[in-house]
């Protein structure tokens, strides 16, 4: 590819240097790009096979068969639809991590949460979650719920805009008391992005987002605005969740709406970031 564009770009310099019109010769170059993939599409194979795709990936890693057969076993684990991400490491060995449910990058918002310091995370079995698209600084409008996820005995997972001040003290103090296991993180993503992420997690853990512009306030909260899960696990960094208890219909149907925006979306960036939402509703 880069030296495709190299080449363009030398050819295309001399044809203007020459008096072609720059604007007729990058509308020439998008119709030879049309071309050129309706063509590549025709000839290409479905890489099915996982001798095929290591292949293709020895190739893309310059010749190296090694990370070729990593790529390979990463596909074959996650899936076509599934999201493959590329980290620095801090060992000698490439490593091959999966990760099973949900995953997005935001971890707890104190370290008090913790509850195991083996893996210094935050491990919530069975819990209530609970999705608010709003700051919560206020800790009686949190009152309803805490109260009623005490009464049930099970740990409640909170995922909103941002939880600061006297809200997350409170929930800091009834976590080291043992009074109701809490943990607490950021919503993922920012503006619209951030509350079509909150309604993907709501539909996967069969809960509401309460969200004050449809007429739901945490005031007026209860448990069945709550969803639930098997399990949570939240580091540092990243949260994790696992076996959300939405039903597959309607989760299947939120992946074709997800699906549907890829198709006609005209925005590289765009196009990633809801395919990467329609992997992690997979």
């Amino acid at each position: 590819a880069t030296v495709l564009a190299q080449a363009i770009l030398r050819e295309g310099m001399k044809a203007v240097a020459a008096g072609m019109n720059p604007m007729d010769l990058k509308r020439g170059i998008d119709i030879a790009v049309t071309t050129a993939i309706e063509a590549l599409q025709a000839i290409s194979k479905p890489c099915d096979e996982d001798h095929w795709i290591t292949q293709v990936g020895t190739v893309s890693a310059n010749d190296d068969s090694a990370i070729g057969e990593i790529i390979a076993k990463a596909m074959s684990k996650v899936g076509k639809k599934g999201v493959i991400t590329v980290e620095d490491g801090s060992g000698l060995k490439n490593e091959l991590d999966t990760v099973e449910g949900m995953q997005f990058d935001r971890g707890y918002l104190s370290p008090y949460f913790i509850n195991n310091q083996q893996s210094m995370a935050c491990e919530l079995d069975n819990p209530y979650i609970l999705l608010v698209d709003k700051k919560i600084s206020n800790i009686r409008e949190m009152l309803p719920v805490l109260e009623g996820v005490a009464k049930a005995g099970r740990s409640l997972f909170i995922i909103a805009e941002d939880v600061e001040g006297e809200a997350l003290a409170t929930l800091v103090v009834n976590t080291i008391r043992g009074i109701v296991k809490v943990c607490a993180v950021k919503a993922p993503g920012f503006g619209d992005r951030r509350k079509e992420m909150l309604k993907d997690i709501a539909i996967l853990t069969k809960a509401n987002v309460i969200a004050e512009e449809i007429g739901l306030t945490l005031e007026k909260a209860s448990l069945e605005d709550l969803g639930s899960a098997k399990r949570v696990v939240v580091t540092k960094d990243n949260t994790t969740i696992i076996g959300g208890e939405g039903e597959k219909g309607k989760i299947q149907s939120r992946i074709g709406e997800i699906d549907a925006q890829i198709k006609i979306s005209t925005s590289d960036y765009d196009k990633e970031k809801l395919q990467e939402r329609s992997a992690k509703l997979s």
